[in-house]
């Protein structure tokens, strides 16, 4: 069973930091691609930023200049940096992971279960 974690979400000021964590364990072949959404109470899941195995990152316009997506390959691991957190940014956010499990030859999107980010004064 793949499973997705994500840590690193809490509480933090305006103006402030905080960098999320994902890492993919389980069954997996090749991870494709490695992403990070969000959704707000009452709105719809959004994209927030991915990155492709081979380095290519995509951003929302509304972070772009202010968060920035890392992974390691090797470890199935992908880092969210925030900074210049705003109220708007308050949020769940997910991880998700399009991977080819091991003996599969079709890939699969794998969520974790979140984590809130609360940006406050």
């Amino acid at each position: 069973q793949v499973q997705v974690v994500e840590s690193g979400g809490g509480s933090v000021q305006p103006g402030g930091s905080l960098t999320l964590s994902c890492v993919a364990s389980g069954p997996i072949f090749d991870i494709l691609l490695m992403g990070w959404y969000r959704q707000a109470p009452g709105k719809q899941r959004e994209l927030v930023a991915t990155i492709t195995s081979g380095g290519t990152t995509n951003y929302a316009d509304f972070v772009k200049g202010r968060f920035t997506i890392s992974g390691d390959k090797a470890k199935n691991t992908a880092n969210l940096q925030m900074s210049s957190l705003k109220p708007e940014d308050t949020a769940v956010y997910y991880c998700k992971v399009e991977a080819t499990p091991k003996f599969a030859s079709y890939a699969v999107d794998y969520w974790g279960e979140g984590t809130l980010v609360t940006v406050s004064s």
